[in-house]
């Protein structure tokens, strides 16, 4: 008896499943993630740190140079905003911070592509390196005191 009634319900649990709809079907499942759980992050997660003017100062082979900045970052980490009066981009992500963009050093009368590559620390500070036509140095970035 126990058999049959199992058999009975198999029959019946599979008659249900192939005459319902396949988009009844598809709205019961739930759905696939198909990306991966770091890109599930809110905009409001996104370290916004990197926001506003910053100071840098570079330690060359020449001596020290600076330079001013102002940047925002969106939400999915793009980073826009001016060096000195040129048009800057980049990346924030996790502290880090990429940017690549063409200015005129015009002690050296040369327009070429500064690559930036720093890391913020605890106390909003970000170090890092640069490249500038053959020109490489160390930096260290700073909000200015109002």
């Amino acid at each position: 008896m126990k058999n049959r009634l199992l058999a009975v319900l198999a029959t019946a649990l599979t008659a249900l499943v192939l005459t319902t709809p396949a988009s009844l079907r598809a709205q019961a499942a739930p759905a696939a993630q198909d990306k991966p759980p770091s890109q599930d992050k809110p905009a409001a997660d996104q370290d916004k740190r990197i926001n506003g003017k910053w100071h840098f100062v570079f330690d060359t082979s020449g001596g020290e140079r600076d330079a001013n900045a102002e940047f925002t970052v969106d939400a999915e980490g793009n980073v826009t905003g001016t060096w000195e009066k040129v048009p800057a981009t980049g990346t924030y992500k996790d502290g880090h911070l990429v940017m690549n963009f063409d200015v005129t050093a015009e002690d050296l009368n040369e327009t070429a592509t500064l690559h930036l590559d720093g890391q913020m620390d605890d106390s909003n500070t970000i170090t890092g390196t640069s490249t500038f036509s053959t020109y490489d140095a160390t930096f260290k970035a700073t909000h200015p005191k109002p």
